[in-house]
């Protein structure tokens, strides 16, 4: 006779087996069927389309939880499947879980129609922003990924270190680092457990916020006291175009925080750029003064014109700053560039 154990693994294993998949379909298992139980006795919890929760057989009131999401762009589809691979290693057993484990694909209308967005990028609509855009097609999932963040993080240990959220995205263009993150503003000390987490993770260079966003990572650094960070891993690609290989770093520093371990040696930690400024789109008379294809990164001498729109100009006053995420195309109101400089030396000697 099949026991009540090996019918809780049986039943959950159409969905571990190929989340995103699941997911996609808009597939939502039947009322006694949302929870079980995995190898290792990991027990496991679908939440919400695209959220599911996963914890080890034993918790402690220190044990770490770590919210994974990708996907908040419905087109950036490599972290996407790396956390559907990542599911389904944890549930047979070959990846190791010693942590509370939140996924959540983000914008799951979006990936279904291989799309960005649909109305507003979703990850402009935190904290609270979405209540501003009431139609909005975004609005709902934002407020519902709150949520979830909220009350994930609602159970976690209070203990520094132990709240952690990697948010998985990859780039529209090229980059002079293809590999970086971008840390929210918090007002609290950078801390070096997360750099050295990137480091070990491949990451190249970190872009460090000087001021409060409406990104998921910002919300989950400021509602819930996560050490969180957004991470751009390489170029968007359609489903099933991606080489994961190129995303090694991160997908094994992902493994590496959800088991426990660390690699041996130390990594390098990754140059620090500071955001200075940014180039905002006030009207539809703007005009972005680079090439249509110029890298995320890339580096510009003092006194270069590099925006203007009416009496709008934005021209370069260090000796070199670098521009980061430029688009012509958002928004009027939206920002179309941000602007950096590297101050490596000063961010790495202050890390606590």
């Amino acid at each position: 006779m099949t026991s009540s154990a090996e019918r809780d693994m049986t039943a959950s294993l159409s969905m571990l087996d190929d989340f995103l998949a699941y997911t996609l379909a808009l597939a939502r298992p039947a009322a006694n069927e949302t929870h079980g139980s995995c190898a290792g006795g990991v027990r496991w919890a679908w939440l919400a389309d695209g959220v599911l929760s996963m914890e080890p057989a034993v918790l402690t009131a220190d044990t770490r939880s770590v919210l994974a999401s990708a996907g908040v762009h419905g087109d950036e589809t490599a972290p996407i499947e790396l956390l559907s691979c990542l599911v389904r290693d944890i549930a047979c057993g070959e990846a190791a879980l010693t942590c509370r484990l939140l996924v959540i694909l983000g914008n799951v209308d979006a990936m279904r129609e291989a799309c960005r967005y649909r109305d507003d990028d979703l990850n402009r609509l935190f904290s609270g922003r979405h209540l501003q855009l009431p139609h909005s097609h975004e609005a709902p999932r934002a407020a519902a990924l709150e949520q979830a963040a909220v009350q994930f993080f609602a159970s976690a240990s209070r203990q520094p270190g132990a709240r952690w959220h990697i948010d998985m995205h990859t780039a529209i263009r090229a980059s002079a680092f293809e590999r970086f993150a971008l840390l929210p503003h918090t007002g609290r000390p950078i801390s070096r457990a997360m750099f050295e987490w990137l480091g070990h993770a491949r990451i190249s260079a970190v872009l460090l916020h000087t001021a409060k966003g409406n990104t998921y990572s910002h919300f989950t650094a400021h509602t819930c006291g996560a050490e969180a960070c957004t991470l751009e891993l390489g170029k968007v690609r359609p489903f099933g175009q991606n080489d994961l290989t190129r995303f090694a770093g991160a997908n094994e520093g992902l493994r590496d925080l959800l088991a426990g371990t660390k690699r041996r040696g130390e990594a390098e930690l990754p140059r620090a750029f500071t955001v200075i400024d940014q180039i905002t789109k006030q009207s539809d008379a703007f005009e972005l003064l680079v090439a249509a294809d110029v890298a995320n990164f890339t580096p510009f001498a003092k006194d270069t014109l590099l925006a203007r729109d009416g009496d709008y100009r934005y021209v370069v006053q260090h000796d070199e700053e670098r521009l980061v995420f430029p688009n012509a195309t958002v928004k009027p109101g939206l920002r179309a560039g941000l602007m950096v400089i590297e101050t490596t030396r000063g961010t790495l000697s202050s890390l606590v």
